[in-house]
């Protein structure tokens, strides 16, 4: 691994220490708009059981648990700096048992077969080591019907092109790119 890619790696791909701090600041603002703009997409209800993977700072944490009101939202992160970040600014609802942020990673999920009715990424695939195996997981622990959502803004490094085949492989249906402005999204069902 170059130099380089360390230094990406512990501010953005698992961020950690005063580059990851600095990373999960600037990852709020990037990845915010973004973030929004899936969960529109995935169409979340106020009763849906929704999973983030890689959920960073914890800004889109935050809207999926207004979006779902009476839900449950529950997170992984490999990061245990963002995960300390986003506990702390999503305290409340982890103390009413609405929100549950973990550091885990998508590879090996702690929540039971068919918990959740969505699932989203946000700007973390490309540094997931064995993409299929990770969307194996997800869709393992997503009820039937439940549709997941992959969105990527410019700076992720992530190609538009294979996203359809990854979630093909891993077992989903229905897969399809939605593009807006500079993001754009990969989303697909479980059948």
């Amino acid at each position: 691994m170059t130099v380089l890619r360390k230094i990406l790696m512990r501010t953005f791909g698992c961020p950690q220490g005063v580059l990851g701090r600095l990373g999960g600041i600037i990852m709020a603002r990037t990845n915010e708009g973004c973030g929004r703009w899936v969960a529109d997409l995935l169409e979340i209800r106020s009763d849906d059981n929704v999973l983030e993977i890689g959920f960073g700072p914890r800004v889109i944490i935050k809207h999926l648990s207004k979006r779902a009101s009476v839900g449950h939202i529950a997170g992984v992160d490999l990061s245990g700096e963002m995960v300390k970040q986003a506990r702390a600014r999503n305290a409340t609802a982890i103390k009413t048992g609405r929100v549950d942020l973990r550091q885990d990673s998508a590879e090996r999920l702690p929540f039971g077969d068919s918990t959740f009715d969505k699932a989203l990424a946000i700007s973390s695939v490309q540094v997931w080591p064995e993409p299929v195996g990770a969307l194996r997981e997800i869709r393992r622990v997503m009820k039937t019907g439940a549709r997941v959502a992959l969105g990527f803004i410019p700076y992720s490094g992530q190609p538009k092109e294979g996203l359809i085949e990854i979630l093909s492989a891993a077992g989903f249906t229905k897969a399809n790119v939605v593009e807006r402005s500079d993001w754009f999204c990969a989303i697909a069902l479980k059948e």
